[in-house]
């Protein structure tokens, strides 16, 4: 969601498809010139219009006056320190505002440097606040091109990366009950997604329910199968027989 808070207040921004797109590809590529060809190739495509190169000006400008609006900023605070011009595109600095993502991935590294030492309690808690920080999917108010969906899949693997990761250690610490609902939810929503199905079988084992873990496995084969042609990897199939066979696989 393409949202900003001042003192604790949240707002969406007052901007219109376009404009809004413009935006969300510069604070995309923080500290990072955006060019503009690269702008009109993401509002459109390979078809632009031939007054492609004007019209991004102007969405730049409803984004600045946006941005001063939603900030009660100068509008020339915004052009100097926030959204700047350089020759070629246009660049957002970090500086000017702290970014979720941002916040998100320094909490993820923590947690994961934590567990790596051994504190999976400390690891738990840090990917927890990582993952409460999410409203919704990445980019969802925004209507994105090819590069910002390459920038909304990374950030949405890099989600399931942690939530795979926070539930696998919740497990690890005894926690297996509390994760079981959420991974039938997320098993649901991403049903060929290896790693998530993993950790549920792992869960529902844990709960004394190998009927339950076995068909979670099954249900993952057959939609791999009959939705994308492939087998099941090698991890999650050694889970399967370990439980199938009542022995615990080292590292599983």
């Amino acid at each position: 969601m393409l949202r900003i808070a001042d003192d604790g207040e949240v707002e969406s921004l007052a901007l219109a498809h376009k404009p809004r797109t413009v935006l969300a590809m510069l604070v995309a590529h923080p500290d990072q010139v955006v060019s503009l060809p690269a702008l009109v190739r993401e509002l459109w495509g390979d078809h632009p219009p031939a007054s492609a190169l004007r019209v991004v000006q102007t969405y730049i400008l409803q984004a600045r006056k946006a941005l001063s609006q939603a900030t009660r900023l100068p509008i020339k605070v915004i052009i100097e320190d926030a959204l700047t011009t350089h020759a070629g595109g246009y660049m957002f600095s970090e500086s000017f505002a702290r970014l979720d993502y941002r916040i998100y991935q320094g909490l993820v590294d923590s947690g994961r440097k934590a567990l790596a030492n051994g504190d999976l309690s400390a690891g738990v808690s840090y990917l927890g606040d990582a993952l409460g920080i999410w409203r919704g999917s990445a980019f969802a108010d925004v209507v994105v091109g090819r590069m910002l969906e390459s920038r909304r899949r990374q950030y949405e693997e890099s989600r399931l990366g942690a939530l795979e990761t926070l539930a696998e250690a919740k497990i690890e610490i005894g926690r297996h009950l509390e994760v079981t609902a959420d991974l039938a939810a997320l098993t649901t929503e991403y049903p060929y997604h290896e790693g998530l199905h993993s950790q549920y079988m792992r869960a529902l084992e844990k709960a004394g329910r190998r009927a339950q873990a076995l068909e979670v496995f099954h249900r993952l084969r057959v939609g791999l199968v009959s939705e994308l042609g492939i087998e099941p990897g090698h991890t999650i199939s050694r889970l399967q027989y370990s439980i199938l066979n009542s022995s615990p696989v080292n590292g599983i």
